[in-house]
């Protein structure tokens, strides 16, 4: 069953891999930059799952043995946080970028800078 989470991860990963590539307009990349990220992050809390084991709270009858490493959790929250600050500066550039040269396309972006 796991290995459903795996080819979900991977698949939003190459998914937004082809926008970033593919893509000419910079909204467009940026969202596919967002579903990559969104892929690494289910990659990463799938591989740190651990059937049969609880998650890493402090309660009654969950000793160390029986829950999960709370690492890569901790790691993803990072990540969010993190991609949320980074997407937040990307359009923000993107804004700027729309009302300096009129497009959001890179080409024409490039060529218009001269």
């Amino acid at each position: 069953m796991i290995s459903v989470y795996y080819f979900g991860a991977i698949s939003l990963i190459l998914i937004g891999l082809y926008a970033v590539l593919v893509k000419k307009n910079l909204l467009k990349m940026l969202i596919g930059l967002s579903i990559m990220e969104t892929g690494v992050n289910l990659l990463l809390v799938s591989i740190g799952y651990v059937a049969g084991r609880s998650a890493p709270i402090l309660s009654e009858g969950i000793g160390p043995n029986q829950a999960v490493d709370p690492i890569p959790q901790a790691l993803v929250l990072t990540a969010i946080v993190i991609g949320v600050a980074t997407t937040a500066m990307a359009l923000s550039v993107a804004m700027i970028l729309h009302e300096k040269y009129g497009t959001l396309n890179v080409e024409e972006i490039r060529r218009l800078r001269g």
